[in-house]
C-alpha cells in the first residue's frame, strides 16, 4: 500500500468553492483501479490548507492509473482553479 499525501493552499475566500469541487471530482479518484480509500483534511490553524490523504495499491496506481488517465485532467479542471500555488504531493509507504 502506497499513501499519497497531497496539501493545497487555496485562494483566500475561495475554500468552500474547492471544498465544493472536490465533493463533485472525488469520485474520479475512487474510480481508478487501485485506489483503496480518499480522505480530504482542512487545516483548522490555517482554513486555506487542506490536505488529500489517498490509499493506492502501488504508486503505479496513482502515478500511470490516474495521472495518465483521463480522470486526472477532468479533476485537476475541478479543482485547480482555486489553487493559490501549486499542491505539493509525495508519497509513503508504512514500516
Amino acid at each position: 500500500m502506497v499513501l499519497e499525501i497531497a496539501r493545497f493552499s487555496i485562494i483566500p475566500g475561495r475554500e468552500d468553492e474547492f471544498a465544493v469541487a472536490y465533493a463533485q471530482g472525488r469520485e474520479l479518484l475512487l474510480a481508478t483501479p487501485g485506489c483503496r480509500t480518499i480522505r480530504m483534511t482542512r487545516g483548522i490553524e490555517s482554513p486555506s490548507v487542506f490536505v488529500l490523504m489517498v490509499e493506492w495499491d502501488t504508486l503505479e496506481a496513482h502515478e500511470v492509473g490516474f495521472r495518465q488517465s483521463e480522470r486526472f485532467p477532468a479533476w485537476r479542471a475541478l479543482i485547480g482553479p482555486f489553487f493559490a500555488e501549486p499542491p505539493v504531493v509525495e508519497h509513503y509507504a508504512d514500516l
